[in-house]
C-alpha cells in the first residue's frame, strides 16, 4: 500500500526514486490481467517518465518542493490538463479542443512536484454513484473482483487506480458523495473539503452551489498532504489531535439506520474500539438528516444547475447515457421558487448544523449504508439501477448540503467487503476534521 509518508522516506533515504514509482504505476496500470485499461481514459507515459526524471534531479541537487514530491497521480477525466481534451466521461466531447491550460488543481498538484500519470475514467459528466459508465468501460471494484462489483462513481477510475497502487493519489471532485462513495466502496480513504477551499476553474461541472474537489488515497494522513497542496496551504502537517477525549456525534436519524449487516457490524465495531481508546461518543437526535427528500427533491440544486450547463446538447441528449440524461432533465421543470426556497432551506439546516456541532470535534455515520453491488445487479434495469443509486448515495450528500467536510477510511476487518466510516464537519473545519479522522484511522489500525 502506498503512502506518503513511507514513499518521501524512502526517496529522501534514495532506496527509491520517482522514475522507479513511475514505471511501477505505468506497470501496473498496462498489466493485462489488471483494471487499468477500463480505469484509465488516457495514460501519460512519455511526460510522466519526464516530469520523475526531473524530481529525480531536483532531489539529487537538494531541491525538494513538498512533501509530495515525485509521487505518481492521477487526475479524474474532468479536470483540464493543457494540451488535451477534457472528456468528462462523455462521447460527446471526444472532438473537443483541447485545453489551454492546467485546471489550477492541477496546476498545484504539478507545482508540489507530483507526477501526472494519467486521466481517470468516471460517470459520464459525473452524474451518478454506482460507477458505471457505458461509453468507455466500467472499471471492476478490487473487492470480489471475479464477481464484478461496482466501483461507485462518480470518482469510479480514481478510487480503482489508487487501490490496485497505480498512483498515490486521484484527483476527485464530489457533489453528493463523488469522492466519499467510491473510496469507501473500493477500501481506501478520501477527502471531500469545504467547496470553496479548492478552486473548481478547469473542472467540467456538474453543480455551481455542491461541487467540491478532493484526494482519493490509500489514508487520511495522505489525503491531508494532498488537500494542503490543494487548497493552496503551506503547511501540511495536521495537529496532533488525541483519540481520548475526542469529541464525537453520533446522529440518530436514517443515516445510521437500514444498513447492510456488514456495514452494521464494521460501524459498531468501530464505534466500540473508539470509545475503549477514550473517544467520548453521544447520541443525539438530528431531524434533519431525515430531510434528504427535500433537500435533493427532483435533483436539487445538480439536476437544475446539470440542465442549465447542458440544454445546449438538449438535442444530442440520445448520445447521453440514457441513466444519465434522465436524471439531468428533472432540472428542467424546477422552478424559480423552488430554488430560492430551497437556498433558504440550505441556510437553515446550516445555521442549524452550525450550532449543533458547536462541542463536537466531528460527527460520525457509515459512508454509503451498503456494500458494492454487483456490477450485473445495478445494471439490470432502470428500476435496478436507481434504486442502487440512491442507496449508495444516502448518507454523502448531507455534507455538501451543508456546504460541510467529511473524510471517509476503510472500517472493514481485513479480508471482508469494503466498508467506508465517515467523519465530518461544518464548513471551514476542514484541517481539525482531518486531524479527527486521522486519530479514528490510529485507533481502527489498532495504532492508539
Amino acid at each position: 500500500m502506498w503512502t506518503v509518508d513511507a514513499l518521501s522516506g524512502d526517496l529522501a533515504a534514495g532506496r527509491t526514486t520517482s522514475r522507479a514509482l513511475v514505471e511501477t504505476a505505468l506497470a501496473r496500470i498496462a498489466d493485462p490481467a489488471g483494471e487499468g485499461a477500463r480505469a484509465f481514459m488516457k495514460v501519460y507515459g512519455e511526460s510522466a517518465r519526464a516530469d520523475a526524471d526531473q524530481a529525480d534531479r531536483l532531489r539529487k541537487a537538494g531541491i525538494v518542493r513538498s512533501t509530495v514530491d515525485g509521487l505518481p497521480v492521477s487526475v479524474k477525466d474532468l479536470f483540464d490538463v493543457g494540451g488535451d481534451v477534457t472528456r468528462a466521461g462523455s462521447k460527446l466531447l471526444a472532438d473537443a479542443p483541447a485545453a489551454r491550460a492546467d485546471a489550477p488543481a492541477v496546476a498545484r498538484l504539478r507545482a508540489a512536484g507530483a507526477v501526472i500519470i494519467g486521466r481517470t475514467n468516471m460517470v459520464e459528466f459525473a452524474f451518478g454513484a454506482v460507477g458505471i459508465n457505458p461509453h468507455y468501460g466500467t472499471p471492476k471494484n478490487p473487492w470480489d473482483r471475479k464477481t464484478g462489483r461496482v466501483p461507485g462513481g462518480s470518482s469510479s477510475g480514481a478510487a480503482v487506480a489508487v487501490a490496485d497502487g497505480m498512483g498515490v493519489m486521484g484527483l476527485g471532485s464530489d457533489t453528493r458523495g463523488s469522492i466519499r462513495q467510491p473510496a469507501a466502496l473500493c477500501g481506501v480513504a478520501g477527502f471531500k473539503p469545504t467547496a470553496r477551499r479548492v478552486p473548481r476553474q478547469g473542472a467540467f461541472p456538474l453543480s455551481y452551489t455542491l461541487d467540491s474537489i478532493g484526494p482519493l488515497a490509500n489514508t487520511v494522513e495522505c489525503c491531508a498532504a494532498y488537500d494542503a497542496v490543494l487548497a493552496g496551504e503551506p503547511d501540511a502537517r495536521l495537529k496532533e489531535l488525541p483519540a481520548r477525549g475526542l469529541r464525537l456525534l453520533l446522529p440518530r436519524s436514517s443515516a445510521i439506520e437500514e444498513l447492510d449487516a456488514a456495514v452494521a457490524k464494521a460501524f459498531e465495531a468501530s464505534l466500540a474500539a473508539l470509545s475503549r481508546a477514550g473517544a467520548v461518543i453521544e447520541e443525539r437526535k438530528v431531524p434533519s438528516f431525515d430531510r434528504q427528500a427535500e433537500f435533493f427533491r427532483n435533483g436539487g440544486f445538480a439536476a437544475a444547475e446539470a440542465y442549465a450547463i447542458h440544454k445546449r446538447w438538449a438535442a444530442r441528449f440520445a448520445e447521453y447515457d440514457p441513466r444519465v440524461a434522465k436524471r439531468m432533465t428533472l432540472g428542467k421543470d424546477i422552478a424559480a421558487w423552488e430554488l430560492v426556497e430551497l437556498g433558504l432551506m440550505r441556510e437553515a439546516y446550516m445555521k442549524e448544523l452550525g450550532e449543533l456541532m458547536a462541542p463536537y470535534d466531528a460527527f460520525l455515520m457509515p459512508t454509503a449504508p451498503c456494500i458494492a453491488p454487483t456490477i450485473a445487479e445495478a445494471s439490470a434495469s432502470d428500476e435496478a439501477y436507481f434504486r442502487w443509486n440512491s442507496r449508495i448515495l444516502r448518507n454523502t450528500g448531507l455534507a455538501n448540503f451543508l456546504d460541510g467536510c467529511a473524510a471517509t477510511l476503510p472500517c472493514h476487518a481485513p479480508g471482508e467487503a469494503p466498508v467506508g466510516l465517515m467523519v465530518c464537519g461544518v464548513a471551514m473545519s476542514d484541517r481539525h476534521v482531518l486531524a479527527a479522522a486521522r486519530a479514528v484511522e490510529g485507533v481502527l489500525a489498532g495504532g492508539n
